[in-house]
């Protein structure tokens, strides 16, 4: 990655050398830049995303000796939410994983809150006062190293999230973009996601609120790494890929891939 920027550092200077010689190099150096943006009165949530349902994404490091007991107490966690009439219609656990390749010894959890952050709000209530759910908090305390939580929001281009069977591989690419860019992203994606449905490869797609801002989330599903890198390969014979992530690279600050396995309670496998 960070030869690339170099290397789109380089072009830059030397499309701002070309531009006013008429050459017509410019139309393709032009390429590599990201398209200007007008300021607009709308909040980029309402832009960028059409439902009320908001998606927390909980992302866990636990202590190498004590997977097993995270994860039985995650599953209790999950099924303690069940029990609760007053959740268990609304929150709903989509996705739990282990990290396979990447951070290791980390767990991520993506919940969606069907009603927005007034159901949020209810959650935190519901569980704020139940002392068996303070009870599963304080033993997971004990057993992780840190714990961070992002609430998002769904891209509304993004294919509709379908749970997957039987078990497969995920990747989530996380991507922290430089502040002001977000509706250049969601514009240059709205174009991209349609270079990548060949294998319904793409499972979510995400933008944070609250949390770690200017964080965007995609998560695809493979059925081996092997199946990974023949989809990704094919997505680049595409006419039309390449300047789509042309356009995207410069709105980046930093980026990282991770490898996931499902849990044995994931809904999605």
């Amino acid at each position: 990655m960070a030869n690339t920027f170099k290397y789109l550092n380089k072009l830059s200077q030397s499309y701002r050398s070309l531009s006013t010689t008429g050459s017509k190099n410019d139309a393709w150096l032009s390429k590599i830049f990201v398209r200007k943006i007008e300021p607009t009165k709308e909040s980029h949530s309402r832009m960028l995303s059409d439902k009320e349902i908001i998606y927390s994404l909980q992302t866990h490091n636990y202590r190498p000796d004590s997977k097993i007991a995270y994860l039985q107490n995650v599953k209790n966690t999950v099924d303690f939410i069940k029990s609760k009439d007053s959740l268990s219609k609304e929150v709903e656990l989509v996705g739990s994983w282990t990290v396979n390749v990447g951070d290791q010894d980390q767990a991520l959890h993506l919940w969606k809150f069907t009603g927005g952050y007034q159901m949020i709000d209810t959650y935190n209530e519901v569980v704020g006062n139940s002392k068996d759910f303070q009870q599963l908090n304080e033993e997971q305390g004990k057993i992780v190293r840190s714990r961070h939580l992002q609430y998002l929001l769904a891209f509304s281009y993004w294919p509709q999230i379908l749970l997957r069977q039987p078990k497969n591989i995920y990747e989530i690419r996380s991507y922290a973009l430089k502040p002001g860019t977000m509706i250049e992203w969601g514009n240059n994606w709205a174009r991209a996601i349609n270079y990548r449905q060949n294998n319904d490869e793409a499972f979510a797609g995400f933008f944070s609120q609250i949390g770690r801002l200017y964080n965007v989330h995609h998560i695809w599903c493979y059925n081996s790494l092997n199946g990974r890198k023949e989809t990704r390969e094919s997505a680049w014979r595409s006419p039309g890929w390449d300047e789509c992530v042309a356009y995207t690279v410069p709105l980046i600050r930093e980026m990282h891939c991770r490898i996931m396995v499902p849990t044995e309670f994931s809904p999605t496998q």
